[in-house]
Order: structure tokens, then sequence, then C-alpha cells
């Protein structure tokens, strides 16, 4: 008799708030979507759950006691760990936006969160995770110059370098170089890193840009290769 073949691990969610109104709500929704959901009321109750069972996907309130969001986000990109994060926020500021994704947050969602929203960031950013690690080999590594993507390990590398990018970052660049040395529009930008239809802000791409030069900067302190085009949005220079 040939064995049948076991369904995959469901994928795992860790889901950080210190609202338990909110936090009873919200796993019920990730329960009901097919997610396994595991909660905590901080941040430090989270960094401890985090590291025991890696989750695939973090949704972290930014203000939550003894770890905000904030610094959860910052301690596990310090540590190397590119797991997808999404930021809940009350805070309905532009700064508190740009310093989650400048910190290496992956996305945001303003409180009180849409369901059905939040489950389409989610599921975006777990395909393009999946998409990138399941490319067809061929296709997997793509180099312009001192850059090298490789798609399958979602790592990027400048004058042999590893760079540390979230998967939005890594989405963006991406986006960037396949149209090497054309300018692309915020929008177009957008649309190539979100798959959702929710109305999101193009001061957005500016933000997720300057973190990336950023961390080009780290390697190359002269990185010019990400182009700002006034009015127009941005280009990835392919020019020697």
């Amino acid at each position: 008799m040939t064995p049948q073949a076991h369904d995959p691990s469901p994928t795992r969610i860790l889901l950080l708030d210190d609202d338990p109104s909110l936090r009873d709500v919200l796993s019920m929704v990730l329960e009901d979507a097919g997610y396994t959901v595991e909660t905590a009321a901080d941040g430090r109750a989270g960094q401890a759950l985090f590291a025991a069972r890696r989750p695939d996907l973090v949704v972290c309130d930014v203000n939550m006691p003894h770890v905000d969001g904030f610094s959860f986000c910052r301690a596990l990109r310090a540590a190397g760990d590119d797991v997808p994060l999404i930021l809940l926020t009350s805070r309905d500021s532009e700064v508190d936006e740009a310093l989650g994704l400048d910190l290496g947050a992956d996305d945001y969602v303003s409180k009180p969160a849409s369901n059905r929203v939040l489950l389409a960031r989610i599921a975006a950013l777990l395909r393009r995770r999946t998409a990138l690690g399941t490319a067809a080999p061929e296709h997997t590594t793509r180099t312009l110059g001192a850059l090298q993507l490789a798609s399958e390990r979602l790592e990027a590398r400048y004058a042999g370098i590893l760079v540390p990018l979230t998967v939005t970052e890594f989405r963006l660049v991406e986006a960037l170089v396949a149209r090497a040395g054309m300018v692309r529009s915020r929008e177009q930008l957008l649309d190539a890193i979100r798959e959702d239809d929710s109305v999101v802000a193009e001061r957005l791409v500016d933000t997720y840009v300057r973190s990336l030069r950023r961390k080009f900067e780290r390697v190359e302190p002269s990185f010019d290769r990400i182009e700002t085009r006034v009015g127009a949005g941005y280009r990835w220079r392919d020019d020697p």
C-alpha cells in the first residue's frame, strides 16, 4: 500500500499584544484562517516564546510593557533573524510608521485593525517568502555589478558581503533590479511589494528606500546605486 502524504505543518504565527480582548479576537481570526497561533501579552514573554518555538511570522503591537514592539523588532534584526514581522500601531503617526520600517519591520497595520487587511498582509508576506524560497534553480540568482540576489535564500550580497534584508526590502531590491536603469514610480514599487488592495501612502516607499540605502552604505559608504528621480520615483543605476 502506498503511504498517504501528510499535510504540511500549519503556518505558526506569534501574536503579541497587551490588550486581552483584541488578542482573543485576532487569535480566533487567525485560527479560523488556518494558522496555528501562540500569544503573549508583552514583548519579554514574546521573546521567550520566539526563542523556544520560532514562528513563521510575527504580529506585534507597538505599545507593550517590558519590551515594546519597536525594541522587539530591533532585537530580532540585530540578531540577524529575518522572520516576517508586522507591527500593529494605534499611533496615527508617520514617525512611528517610518521608525518601525527603519528598524526592519516588513509591514504595519493601524489599529483598530481590519481583519481582512491583516489577513491579506500576512498572506502576502508568506506568499512572497514561499515564492522566493521555491523559485526554479535556473532563476534563483541574479547578478548586476557588485550586487548578487539569491532568491531561494532571500540573500542579497554586495561586493561579496551579505546585506541583511527583510522580505519586503528584498522584494523592493528585486523590483528595482528587474528594471535596472529605468525609473519606477512609487506606485509601481508599492504594487511590487504589496499584494492587497488596502490604501497605503506612497511615501512609505521613501522609508523603505532610506533603510535600503543605509544597509548598503554599511558595506560601501559611497553606495549610490539607488537613484532618486524627483517627482518620478527611483531607479537602480546599471551604469558602471
